[in-house]
């Protein structure tokens, strides 16, 4: 019994301190912004052999007039795939925002579809002083 009251304890105070340094840190931190992301320019290519495969492509405009000179950041695409003859499925991929956009481009199979599309994730900035 006395192993799972000092289990229990530690546990606890592991967790306090972690939850104090994470408090610490976000006061002591930097104030942080958001760019503002927009899709624009979609198309989706004709397929091609003999991969037969088609591009999805974009520009991706980025507003980052609030965070520091020189900022960039990650950000997430979701993406809904439609298929033909399978699953319909969601999935995401990871790219790289920088003022003022950034091109993006996803590979389909010549029997997928983009179904829709969103942006999520976006990777925070400094604030511009």
């Amino acid at each position: 019994m006395s192993d799972r009251r000092v289990s229990h304890s530690s546990c606890l105070a592991a967790l306090l301190a972690g939850l104090m340094v994470f408090t610490g840190a976000a006061q002591a931190g930097q104030p942080v912004c958001k760019p503002t992301l927009v899709v624009q320019d979609v198309q989706f290519s004709k397929w091609t052999l003999p991969s037969m495969e088609r591009k999805w492509s974009a520009t991706v405009t980025v507003d980052a007039s609030r965070c520091a000179a020189n900022s960039s950041g990650y950000f997430e695409m979701g993406f809904s795939r439609a298929k033909e003859y399978g699953i319909d499925l969601d999935f995401r991929e990871q790219f790289v925002w920088m003022a003022p956009s950034v091109k993006v481009g996803v590979d389909f199979w010549a029997d997928e579809a983009v179904e829709s599309y969103w942006i999520e994730k976006v990777t925070p900035c400094p604030c511009r002083e």
